[in-house]
């Protein structure tokens, strides 16, 4: 292929900003600019730039900021001595906000921050000044993800911690698959091996992927891009700039479903309109006929009412199942 080829613009209109900032963290940019700008063609002035923007795990796989990146670790490890007590040859490795879940006589979780040193995984409270939960190193047996709704419904992804006297503890995090990869790595083949699935307390999904949804404003609608998940218990819609689902309708408050004709970012021409008991949504997606078939099904099931299955027809534009 030509250079002059390689460096032709494309634009994808059914990129999102998420999807911007992740090339963007993940990949990088590397700027290397020079411009004059030119007044009744009289150079006035020049910028020479050069400019390196990704994010901090890329720069520091890539040796850029080494030094910020030291001089941070230490002052995080004398701030946190202060409040922490740690061996003298321990060194903190990874800190994030985290929880333990307490299950004895009364059952809740207990927030505080996630602490994993060389020697130790934490779970510790700065005010008041509580260790909530640790285990050595070398007596985690496993550390593996576990999917359950939180209190509002919303599935969150939390940890399983076995230890080699047979007791469990259930622990959030932040970034709770970063924590499980960083203790993996720090026992080694020492851990039982993982499958690498995450196991679930709630029912696997039916269909789950990217979707968009347009979000009524006061100025008009805007089609956001983000991921669906449909379950047996209900319908998710969720953007990644989004801290929970921002759709969530069970099958039981569907009352009409249909076809829309409606511009889009897809190449799909139709859309589908979910009306519930309160709202109503648009969504669409590039396997839209896909999610109709499986919502379909989904809604039928779930209200098991052979009368109005029997009355469910499909038609073309404008169809509805009533």
């Amino acid at each position: 292929m030509a250079d002059d080829a390689i460096m032709q613009p494309t634009r994808d209109p059914r990129a999102t900003l998420p999807d911007l900032i992740e090339v963007l963290l993940n990949k990088g940019v590397y700027l290397n600019l020079d411009l004059i700008i030119s007044v009744s063609d009289i150079p006035l002035i020049g910028i020479n730039l050069r400019a390196t923007i990704a994010g901090i795990e890329t720069m520091l796989e890539y040796g850029m900021m080494r030094q910020w990146d030291e001089d941070t670790r230490k002052w995080v490890q004398q701030s946190v001595r202060a409040h922490l007590p740690l061996a003298e040859d321990e060194e903190i490795l990874a800190k994030m906000a985290g929880g333990h879940y307490q299950d004895n006589f009364y059952r809740t979780w207990r927030p505080g921050s996630a602490y994993l040193t060389s020697q130790r995984l934490i779970i510790h409270r700065r005010d008041p000044a509580e260790t909530l939960w640790q285990a050595k190193l070398s007596s985690i047996e496993s550390i593996t993800p576990l999917s359950e709704p939180s209190i509002g419904g919303e599935e969150r992804i939390r940890i399983l911690v076995r230890l080699n006297d047979g007791s469990e503890s259930k622990l959030s995090a932040l970034e709770p698959e970063r924590l499980i990869r960083l203790v993996q790595e720090q026992r080694g083949a020492a851990l039982q091996p993982s499958t690498g699935r995450v196991s679930s307390s709630s029912p696997q999904p039916l269909k789950q992927g990217r979707m968009w949804y347009l979000e009524t404003l006061s100025s008009g609608g805007t089609w956001r891009g983000g991921e669906a998940v449909l379950t047996g218990r209900d319908l998710t819609w969720k953007s990644p700039m989004d801290s929970r689902a921002l759709v969530r309708i069970s099958a039981s408050q569907v009352r009409n479903l249909r076809w829309e004709k409606h511009d889009n970012p897809t190449n799909k021409a139709r859309i589908l309109f979910v009306e519930t008991e309160q709202s109503s949504i648009r969504l669409a997606a590039d396997d839209i006929d896909g999610w109709c078939d499986e919502l379909e099904q989904w809604s039928a099931f779930e209200q098991q009412d052979p009368a109005a299955d029997d009355s469910r027809e499909k038609t073309e534009e404008g169809e509805s199942w009533h």
